[in-house]
């Protein structure tokens, strides 16, 4: 398998998960959408909105993480690691229930306070605190209800790991990332045991590690850019 993007990025990090969780080969063609690498012909021709990440296996393509992910999950499953639970359909249906959990309440609220966090503290924006609040209070209701749906069953979609819970992978670990913001983690038991066990499997730690290393080096990079600017 070939896969587009940077490992830096959370749906390329999310797609790595997969891969690595299901002890999949592939090879990562380093694509940056900063270089304008995207908007190439070469690139279009495989995923025509420009975006990372994208996927090849042998004849077919295939782009949206997700879309991606559940392809390599169903694939490669077998009897011991069967991350959508197919074989159950009640399961399935509670992976599936999570997933788009993690897709349409959990990623835009996450994603709005990292990338103000962001914008604060690397780009020198000035913080507005109400603006902060609203969005450190929107991510604390949906937590709320993880931390009580994680009351209730050790993972996600019940007591099994899932592909529900990999999903979260990359966008929390960049929350946490910012010790402010990882409070909202940490104060909540149920989901800080949830956290701390999806880091303790080889794979997750692996790709974790993959995107701080790519991350200092992409800050390093503008660094260095900047200083020629200058």
């Amino acid at each position: 398998m070939k896969l587009y993007g940077l490992e830096v990025a959370v749906d390329t990090a999310r797609v790595m998960a997969t891969l690595e969780e299901m002890a999949v080969d592939y090879h990562l063609i380093p694509i940056d959408p900063e270089a304008g690498e995207t908007k190439l012909p070469t690139y279009l021709s495989i995923n025509p909105f420009g975006q990372i990440p994208a996927l090849q296996d042998a004849h077919l393509t295939l782009f949206g993480s997700r879309a991606i992910s559940k392809y390599i999950a169903r694939k490669h499953k077998r009897m011991s690691k069967d991350l959508i639970r197919e074989s159950n359909p009640e399961e399935e249906a509670m992976v599936e229930v999570w997933m788009e959990v993690e897709a349409e309440q959990y990623e835009p609220v996450i994603s709005a306070l990292i990338n103000y966090v962001i914008e604060v503290g690397y780009f020198g924006k000035v913080e507005d605190e109400q603006v902060m609040a609203k969005k450190v209070g929107d991510l604390e209701k949906v937590l709320d209800v993880y931390e009580e749906r994680l009351g209730k069953s050790k993972y996600l979609a019940g007591d099994f790991f899932s592909l529900a819970d990999l999903h979260h992978l990359p966008q929390t670990h960049r929350l946490m990332a910012s010790p402010r913001c990882a409070l909202l983690i940490n104060s909540r038991p149920k989901v800080r045991a949830w956290w701390e066990d999806l880091l303790s499997r080889p794979a997750c730690k692996k790709v974790t590690e993959t995107m701080d290393a790519c991350a200092i080096a992409w800050k390093e990079k503008k660094k260095k850019n900047n200083n020629n600017e200058s």
